[in-house]
């Protein structure tokens, strides 16, 4: 019988790792250098054929060995990737990762606690415990958080505590303003609850007037509605009027929650987290870290200001929480997700915290923020550009001047084609618009005034067939979470 292959944990995993981190690191190096950029150039078809090229026969007959595959294949990863770390890729809420987050990724990738039961992952435990209370006590205090992997999750969750929650009478009812992220109204899908009441949000923020309108005229007992406001919009990074849409629910007697897995990352910063003033006032709050927080996905979480709303999740499975383990003190974790197998997310994010502090996440905070001031400056000085607003966090909205909207569309997949560029897009005020989001603390005046020579150059003429398969436009607000 042949020796098996080694593992990554116990006593001599870090052995067995540190030839394979190095084939990783090298494939890791190799694959960016062929890159040259922040996009692969070329195209769907031109990636899908590299890929292919390195990865097949994906399952041989024998073998190549763990070595030779990785160089291989993370190589080929890299060389194809969309890279977050490239100043010039911006047009996603897709952060470059910090290398102690990643890490910290790595050793649990190699423990592989599961965070299901506590007889999987002990010192886990009591760390997600430590980590989400602290997180959750810089929204509420004595509030509770879960690990969630992403706002679309932490959305789906607040839906589902509001349907639970003992103060409501009936199906609760979700009211959004027309610049909430589509995972609310998916969520309500989900939980079989009526579609939600769309609130118009006019400049981009959920309009208190018709907030109110719409819940005097919908009526209804307390706890019968839940009004989501947003915390920074996928679209332009804008905030919603916190403090007064709280007035409002305090009035009607709504539940609030606040999607804030975008601008959550202001609370870090103290010259900036005035901006989110009112958000202790919400029930619950959504928040993703692999944002502003500079994690590897998946880093979410949700905040509850009631941690008995919480008791709507719990769960007993007898191999996991039998009731005598859980009286004999053994922690139980069915309740603290609606998932069973989940990684230690919370890993990387307590490194993270201790690492940096808040005064070092603050800081990278005020970086990209500052950034973008600067980058919209830029862009209002330039006879060629139209700035879409002063930016309220990281994302900038801007055109070239008397672009039709087409065109804008247009330069976009360019820029995608030639692997120079990655912007994103966004359709507000019956025009379109290119987006950057800004997420790299690493990024410098040069690189923002390159992006707009990037974008005014023309179009040059074509040597070769044309493309026929553009890069897939992801639909605004349709940002993975």
């Amino acid at each position: 019988m042949s020796t098996p292959p080694p593992l990554a944990g116990g006593a001599q995993g870090p052995d067995a790792l540190r030839p394979l981190l190095a084939a990783a690191l090298e494939g890791l190096y190799t694959g960016a250098a062929a890159r040259r950029g922040p996009f692969p150039a070329g195209g769907p078809e031109a990636v899908a054929d590299r890929v292919r090229a390195a990865a097949d026969p994906i399952l041989p007959h024998h073998g190549t060995g763990p070595e030779d595959a990785l160089r291989t294949l993370v190589h080929t990863l890299a060389e194809g990737a969309a890279d977050p770390a490239d100043p010039l890729c911006a047009a996603h809420l897709h952060c470059p990762p910090l290398a102690v987050a990643a890490a910290a990724d790595l050793a649990a990738s190699a423990l592989n606690p599961s965070m299901d039961s506590w007889d999987q992952a002990p010192a886990a435990t009591a760390l997600e415990a430590l980590v989400t209370r602290a997180l959750a006590a810089e929204i509420h205090d004595g509030g509770d958080a879960l690990v969630t992997t992403g706002g679309t999750e932490a959305n789906q969750l607040a839906l589902l505590l509001a349907r639970e929650t003992p103060a409501n009478p009936g199906p609760v009812r979700l009211l959004v303003g027309e610049n909430a992220h589509h995972s609310l109204a998916r969520a309500a899908w989900l939980l079989g609850l009526p579609d939600p009441v769309t609130v118009p949000a006019p400049a981009g923020t959920l309009d208190p007037a018709a907030l109110d309108e719409a819940l005097t005229e919908l009526g209804g007992p307390p706890g019968t509605f839940l009004v989501a406001a947003t915390a920074g919009t996928t679209d332009a990074g804008l905030i919603d009027p916190l403090d007064e849409i709280a007035d409002l629910c305090a009035a009607h007697g709504a539940r609030l929650h606040v999607d804030a897995a975008y601008g959550g990352g202001l609370l870090f910063s103290d010259t900036r987290k005035k901006q989110l003033h009112g958000l202790h006032r919400a029930d619950t709050v959504a928040l993703d870290l692999h944002k502003l927080g500079w994690q590897p996905a998946a880093a979410g979480l949700i905040a509850v200001r009631d941690p008995r709303d919480l008791h709507a999740l719990t769960h007993r499975a007898d191999y996991l929480n039998a009731d005598d383990d859980t009286d004999a003190g053994l922690p139980d974790l069915l309740g603290r997700s609606l998932r069973t197998t989940r990684r230690p997310d919370v890993l990387k994010i307590a490194v993270t915290l201790k690492a940096l502090g808040r005064t070092g996440l603050g800081a990278l905070v005020d970086q990209v923020c500052d950034q973008a001031r600067d980058f919209a400056d830029l862009i209002d000085a330039h006879p060629g550009f139209e700035l879409y607003d002063t930016p309220a966090i990281s994302t900038v909205l801007f055109r070239p001047t008397n672009a039709t909207d087409d065109h804008i569309a247009h330069i976009r997949r360019r820029l995608l084609t030639e692997g120079t560029a990655v912007l994103g897009r966004a359709d507000l005020d019956g025009r379109r618009w290119l987006k950057a989001t800004l997420l790299n603390p690493h990024t410098r005046p040069g690189d923002l005034a390159a992006l707009l020579k990037l974008v005014e150059e023309p179009d040059p003429a074509p040597t070769t067939a044309p493309i026929t398969a553009a890069a897939p436009d992801h639909p605004e607000g349709s940002t993975p979470r």
